[in-house]
């Protein structure tokens, strides 16, 4: 009997030791540390938030996150900051300021580069610092939210004045408004090539709505036109991303807590009208902004892949890069990139090839910092093959 114990123990503790050993397999590989970006108290911020990454054409990283004077709250003295790295993410430049009006909210980053022009675009939106989300929507604050650009031409040293496209993207009979946040697209392929697409969301009066909708650009950023929203409601954050066959595929933060997942939707026509809203089953979600980019498209020895990050758990922690290899049917493959608390995400692929993670994290909540991660392509893809070339 106690060698039968004994033997049931070591089994045990050998089993214990397997699953600690494929647990840490499923964490970031050490050649992709986390590297802290933005955190809580830096530079007088009391908080930092809702990051957004953009590779710009010649490839510069370029990061972007609100920086919030007064406390973690969406409301309030709010600018929108930025970090340069050139080395790929490994160190950056000190912070700079794109946008600060005082006590007012600015934010919401949603960059674009013009691969024509070099042209880097940023979509963000603006509040009064005293008007918080719950009296704009009920329609009772002093002033409204409001849309803006702004752009860079010198790979992100200096950015111009902000802009107000309001009346352009924002319909009379909306309150709320956010612009992505996380970063917008260009279209590679087909008869809308060039179009520049910005994936944002609103709230209707009256019924008090969410909805996701695009924003565009077909003249390389002069002027910015409103495009489609989603046929159902109760989804808003969302990001955008090219499908192989010319389509659009939405993918939006889900407000209907019946199923606590993803909801996407596809467009036939650059983004002018939505169909096929639904929820993903693969797509865990917490109600929380995530993150989709493209990979690689297939041809010359690579495949299509699609990538996705998100705390994937009933609550804001262990976020999850996931990969498609069918243009976001199925997400087969999967890889836990941080098991502490996380939120807000946004992917970029580097020049080098590597996949870059901006991301919340900390220790005992989500917010207290945002760090980078430039993450090898091979550590998602090889469960179920390769793209190829793809480093």
């Amino acid at each position: 009997m106690l060698r039968r114990i004994l033997h049931r123990c070591v089994r045990l503790a050998l089993m214990g030791c397997w699953f600690v050993s494929a647990s840490s397999l499923a964490q970031a590989p050490a050649e992709a540390p986390a590297v802290d970006v933005f955190a809580a108290g830096q530079d007088g911020y009391h908080t930092h938030r809702i990051p957004s990454l953009l590779v710009t054409g010649k490839g510069t990283v370029l990061a972007f996150a609100e920086g919030r004077k007064g406390g973690a709250s969406d409301t309030g003295n709010i600018d929108l900051r930025m970090r340069r790295s050139t080395d790929g993410g490994r160190t950056w430049e000190p912070a700079a300021t794109v946008w600060d009006d005082g006590p007012n909210t600015c934010g919401n980053p949603c960059p674009v580069v013009d691969r024509e022009t070099g042209t880097i675009w940023m979509l963000m939106t603006w509040n009064r610092g005293d008007d918080n989300e719950p009296h704009i929507i009920a329609q009772t604050s002093h002033d409204t939210r409001r849309v803006f650009v702004s752009r860079s031409t010198d790979d992100g040293l200096t950015w111009t004045a902000p802009r107000e496209i309001t009346t352009d993207v924002k319909l009379p009979g909306w309150t709320w408004y956010a612009t992505g946040p996380g970063a917008g697209i260009q279209l590679e392929h087909g008869p809308k090539r060039g179009r520049m697409v910005i994936a944002c969301d609103h709230i209707e009066a009256g019924t008090g709505h969410y909805r996701s909708h695009v924003v565009y650009s077909d003249d390389h950023g002069a002027t910015w036109k409103l495009g489609g929203s989603t046929p159902g409601h109760q989804v808003n954050e969302c990001e955008v991303a090219e499908l192989s066959d010319g389509r659009l595929l939405l993918n939006m933060r889900n407000y209907d807590r019946s199923q606590r997942t993803r909801q996407q939707a596809v467009s036939v026509d650059g983004g002018m009208t939505w169909t096929g809203q639904s929820h993903v089953a693969e797509l865990a979600d917490p109600i929380c902004q995530a993150s989709l980019r493209r990979l690689s498209w297939a041809g010359e020895g690579r495949q299509s892949v699609l990538l996705f990050a998100n705390p994937a758990s009933t609550r804001r922690e262990r976020m999850t890069l996931r990969a498609s290899l069918d243009e976001g049917g199925t997400w087969p493959l999967s890889r836990l990139v941080d098991a502490r608390p996380s939120a807000y995400s946004s992917l970029a692929v580097l020049k080098d090839g590597r996949i870059g993670l901006l991301y919340e994290v900390g220790e005992k909540g989500p917010y207290e910092r945002i760090v980078f991660r430039g993450l090898p392509s091979a550590w998602i893809l090889r469960p179920g093959g390769t793209a190829g070339g793809a480093q």
